[in-house]
C-alpha cells in the first residue's frame, strides 16, 4: 500500500468524500426512508393484532422506534470521547474506521430477517443498533480527519462537498431501492417490475433487502477510503484507557475556560438532537398519519435528497464566504418553521381549517416540507462540522470530535424520549413531532455565545 506522502492531496480528500457516499445509505435507507417506516408499519400491525386499536398502535409503534433511537443515542454519545481520545494517544483512526465498519456491514446486512407479521421485531430492532453504533463511531474518527484536508478558510468548502457527494451516493441508492426493489400495494417496484432477483413481494422481500443491500453498498464504495486516506504516522504510544481517560478529563476541565466551545457544544447538542429527530421520524410520520406506501416515502426521499446536494454544497460556499455560524442560524430557523408545519398539518385539516376528504394539500406540503428538512439539515451539518474544526486543536482532533460526537448523542434521547412520551400522552403521531421545535430554539439560544471565529486553544 502506498505511503500517504505518495498520495496526492485531492485524491486524499476524495478517499474522505467516499466515506459519506458509502456510509449515507444507513441514515438515507435504513433510519429515514426505507427500514424505519417499514418496521413502524410491521410494528402497527402487529401491535394491532395484540388488540390494540389503529390510533394506538400507531401510538405504541412510534413509541418503540423512539425506545431504540434512545439506547443506541446513548451509547453512541457515552462511548465516542473516549474512542476519540484513544485514538489520539496512538495517532491511528484508520483501524476504528475498519473495526466499525465491521458493524455497520453486520447490523445492516441482518435486517433482511424482518419479518412482515413483527414476530422478531426486538432482535431486528438491536441488528439496527448494532449496524448504527458502527456507523454513527465511524463517523466520528472520519470527521477528525477533515482538519488535515485544507485551511480553516477551506474547511467549510471541504465540508460542504462531502455531504454533498454523500447525499448523491443516497439518492442513487434510494433510486435504485424504489426502482427495482421495494414493492408498492400491487406488489410491484414503482415502475411496474416485479422485485429483482426474483423477491417475494409478498413477504416484502424487496423492502427487506434494504439491509444487504446498505451493508454492500457501503463494503464496496469504502474501498477508495482504505486505499487513499491513510493515518499521519503513529505517536509511538499504544492505545490505553488510562491515557485516554486522562486526556479525556483534562480537555473536559478546560471547558470552563472556553466559553464558546462550551456553548457551542450545547447548542449543537440540542439542534443536531432536533435534526436527528426529524430525520428518524419523518418517514415515520408520513406511515402512521399520512398513510403513505413506501414507495411514495421513497419518492419524497428523493426529493429531499437532492435538495440535499444542492444545498450542502451551496451551504459550503456561504460558508467559506461568511463563515459557518450564520450558516447554522439561517437553516435552524427554516427548520423551526418546517416543524410548526408538519405539527400544524393532519390529512384532515391544515391550521385548524378543515380539508376536503381526500384533499392532496397535505401530501403536497408535506413534499416541499421534505425539499427543506434535506436541504437545511444537509447545510445544518456541514457547517457544524466546519465550525467544530475552528473550536480543535490540531494536534488532537479525534479528541475534539469525540467530545463534539458526544455533544451530538449523550443527549440523543432526548429527542425521540419527548416524541415518545408527547405521542403517549396525546395518543397522536403528529403532535408527537412538537418537541423537535422546542430543542432547536434552545440551541439558537446558546448559539449567541458562540464565537463565530471559533476559539483555538492557544
Amino acid at each position: 500500500m502506498s505511503s500517504m506522502a505518495e498520495i496526492s492531496v485531492r485524491k486524499r480528500i476524495w478517499g474522505w468524500y467516499f466515506f459519506d457516499w458509502a456510509s449515507q445509505p444507513y441514515h438515507t435507507l435504513l433510519v429515514t426512508f426505507i427500514f424505519g417506516p417499514y418496521f413502524a408499519g410491521v410494528a402497527a400491525e402487529y401491535f394491532v393484532a395484540q388488540g390494540f386499536s389503529e390510533i394506538a398502535a400507531d401510538a405504541k409503534a412510534q413509541s418503540t422506534w423512539a425506545l431504540c433511537l434512545t439506547i443506541t443515542g446513548l451509547i453512541i454519545g457515552l462511548g465516542a470521547p473516549l474512542m476519540g481520545a484513544l485514538a489520539d494517544s496512538s495517532g491511528r483512526r484508520v483501524p476504528w474506521v475498519f473495526g466499525f465498519s465491521c458493524m455497520y456491514v453486520l447490523g445492516a446486512g441482518a435486517l433482511w430477517f424482518t419479518m412482515p407479521d413483527g414476530s422478531n421485531m426486538w432482535p431486528m430492532l438491536i441488528a439496527f443498533g448494532f449496524g448504527f453504533v458502527g456507523a454513527e463511531y465511524a463517523l466520528i474518527f472520519t470527521n477528525s480527519q477533515l482538519p488535515s484536508l485544507g485551511t480553516d478558510e477551506e474547511i467549510g468548502s471541504i465540508s460542504g462537498s462531502g455531504f454533498a457527494f454523500g447525499y448523491a451516493g443516497g439518492f442513487v441508492a434510494l433510486a435504485i431501492l424504489l426502482l427495482f426493489f421495494a414493492e408498492q400495494g400491487n406488489g410491484k417496484t414503482l415502475i411496474g417490475l416485479d422485485p429483482a432477483f426474483g423477491l417475494d413481494a409478498s413477504q416484502k422481500e424487496g423492502t427487506r433487502a434494504v439491509g444487504p443491500f446498505t451493508a454492500l453498498w457501503f463494503a464496496i464504495f469504502m474501498v477508495p477510503y482504505f486505499l487513499w486516506v491513510h493515518d499521519d504516522p503513529p505517536t509511538g504510544q499504544r492505545a490505553s484507557f488510562g491515557t485516554a481517560l486522562g486526556m479525556l478529563k483534562a480537555l473536559v476541565a478546560s471547558l470552563w475556560k472556553r466559553l464558546s466551545l462550551s456553548a457551542y457544544l450545547g447548542s449543537s447538542m440540542f439542534y443536531r438532537d432536533a435534526l436527528n429527530g426529524l430525520y428518524g421520524f419523518g418517514g415515520v410520520y408520513a406511515t402512521l398519519v399520512l398513510n403513505w406506501e413506501i414507495t411514495q416515502i421513497g419518492i419524497f426521499g428523493i426529493m429531499a435528497l437532492i435538495s440535499s446536494v444542492i444545498f450542502s454544497w451551496l451551504g459550503g460556499r456561504v460558508d467559506r464566504r461568511i463563515g459557518p455560524k450564520p450558516v447554522i442560524v439561517g437553516a435552524i430557523w427554516i427548520l423551526m418553521a418546517v416543524c410548526i408545519v408538519i405539527v400544524a398539518m393532519s390529512r384532515t385539516q391544515f391550521f385548524g381549517f378543515p380539508l376536503a376528504p381526500g384533499s392532496s394539500l397535505p401530501d403536497a406540503v408535506f413534499f416541499g416540507c421534505g425539499v427543506l428538512i434535506g436541504g437545511m439539515g444537509g447545510v445544518v451539518q456541514s457547517a457544524s462540522r466546519s465550525l467544530m474544526v475552528r473550536h480543535s486543536d490540531p494536534t488532537s482532533p479525534t479528541e475534539y470530535f469525540g467530545l463534539y460526537g458526544l455533544s451530538g448523542r449523550a443527549t440523543a434521547f432526548i429527542a425521540p424520549s419527548l416524541i415518545g412520551m408527547v405521542t403517549a400522552a396525546t395518543g397522536s403521531a403528529r403532535l408527537g413531532i412538537s418537541p423537535v421545535i422546542g430543542l432547536f430554539a434552545l440551541g439558537l439560544v446558546l448559539l449567541v455565545w458562540v464565537k463565530p471565529e471559533g476559539d483555538q486553544p492557544k
